[in-house]
Formats: structure tokens, C-alpha cells, sequence
């Protein structure tokens, strides 16, 4: 059990994330479609129900089908990586990055098969940024994570196993 113990650890947030997007969302859609926004912070913060979709930054709007497959791909993709990921306390914060990224992948194409749209809410009045949800969250956390780890924390040979196929040797005849 213990050599699975940060993998369960991980799975386990990765579902727990996924319920809390899945649950905020519900809640915005439930009390704030068609609704005013709710001011958190006047002209700083509010929830604003948004249907996006696109992906970030609303680019590929209308593109839900290509969203789809490109996310079913990057989580297949991330997923196997993680399970390669060796058990140890040096790569925790890697275990970490794919869980985000897993997590926010799923909450939000759980949205895109379900509803043929992603809902948003999170809006910074003074910048106007675009709305996002805790899926976008999680991934936006994630990227900066396997940056730093990959640039900053890990030498080359710490991450030889990630994203590397085993070859089959041929033979000469």
C-alpha cells in the first residue's frame, strides 16, 4: 500500500477537485444564470454566470468537437505519465502538477460532453479578465508547477522516464 500511497493520495484530490468545479458550477448556473452578479469585492471581485464555448481566453469558440479530442488526449497522455512517476518524495510536487492538470482537463470536458459548453465565473472587475472556473484553476496552477520543475528543480536524468516509449530492437537477418 505504501508504494502507492502519494498515487492514491493524488487520485483522490484529482476527485475531489473535480466534484468541487462540478459543484460550483452547478451552484453559479443554479442561482446566477439570468441573475445580477454577486459582488464578492465592489469593482473587484464577482461571480458572473458565462457560457463559454471556447477554451481559454474564449479561442476556438464553436470548436467543442476538436476542445474534446484534444483534451481526451492530453489527459490520456498526462494520465500514463503519472502512473510512471516513481514513488518518491523528490517527485511530489511533480504528482502534484499532474494532478492539477488531470483534474482541471476532466472538470472541464465534463462540461463540454454534458452541456456542449464550459461554465465560468470568476470575474476581476478592475483588469476585466476573462471568467474562468477552479478547472481553469487547476490547470493554470499546473503549468507554472511543471515549469519550475522541469527549468529549476529536476536534472535531465531525473525525468528521463516521462514521455519516453520503449523501443524494439531490431535484429539483422
Amino acid at each position: 500500500m505504501k508504494k502507492y500511497a502519494s498515487k492514491l493520495i493524488c487520485t483522490l484530490a484529482c476527485a475531489l477537485l473535480i466534484l468541487t468545479d462540478q459543484l460550483t458550477k452547478n451552484w453559479i448556473a443554479a442561482n446566477l444564470k439570468g441573475r445580477d452578479n454577486i459582488v464578492w469585492i465592489k469593482n473587484v471581485f464577482e461571480l458572473e454566470y458565462l457560457e463559454n464555448n471556447g477554451a481559454a481566453f474564449s479561442s476556438f469558440m464553436g470548436k467543442q468537437g476538436f476542445l474534446i479530442t484534444l483534451t481526451i488526449i492530453v489527459t490520456v497522455i498526462a494520465v500514463f505519465e503519472f502512473v510512471r512517476i516513481p514513488e518518491s518524495k523528490r517527485y511530489g510536487w511533480l504528482h502534484a502538477a499532474f494532478t492539477l492538470l488531470i483534474s482541471g482537463a476532466l472538470g472541464n470536458l465534463i462540461d463540454r460532453v454534458k452541456q456542449g459548453y464550459v461554465v465560468d465565473f470568476f470575474y476581476f472587475v478592475p483588469i476585466n479578465f476573462p471568467r474562468f472556473n477552479v478547472a481553469d484553476i487547476c490547470v493554470t496552477l499546473a503549468v507554472p508547477i511543471f515549469l519550475i520543475l522541469f527549468f529549476f528543480v529536476y536534472k535531465e536524468e531525473e525525468t528521463e522516464f516521462l514521455f519516453k516509449f520503449k523501443k524494439t530492437e531490431k535484429t539483422s537477418e
